[in-house]
This record gives structure tokens, C-alpha cells and sequence, in this order.
């Protein structure tokens, strides 16, 4: 089975640039404290480290 991570939205996207947004929204979050869980790839890590500020992870 593949490593997943666990990216929870913690703080808000108001105020982050589109691009920012774009990205936690392609990532499938759209509320706060919402959480999804991803394949722990280097799309997914690199996704991550663009809303780091945005976001915390947790590795499964």
C-alpha cells in the first residue's frame, strides 16, 4: 500500500493570493479544519509546501 498524508486546512485561504487558493482547492479542501488524505508523492509534497503557512500535515 502506498504512504498517505493527512493535510488538514487550518487557517483561512482570505487573504492568500489565487494561486494559493487554487492550489488548496485542488488539493480537495474547502473549509477550515477540513482534512483529506493524499499519496505521499513529490505532487503532493510539493503542493504542501506551497500553502505550508495553510495548511499542517501528518504522515499515516
Amino acid at each position: 500500500m502506498a504512504k498517505m498524508i493527512k493535510v488538514t486546512l487550518t487557517k483561512s485561504t482570505i487573504g492568500a493570493t489565487p494561486k494559493q487558493k487554487k492550489v488548496v482547492e485542488a488539493m480537495g479542501l474547502k473549509k477550515m479544519h477540513q482534512s483529506v488524505e493524499l499519496v505521499d508523492s513529490s505532487v503532493s509534497r510539493g503542493a504542501v509546501a506551497k500553502v505550508a503557512h495553510l495548511v499542517t500535515v501528518e504522515e499515516l
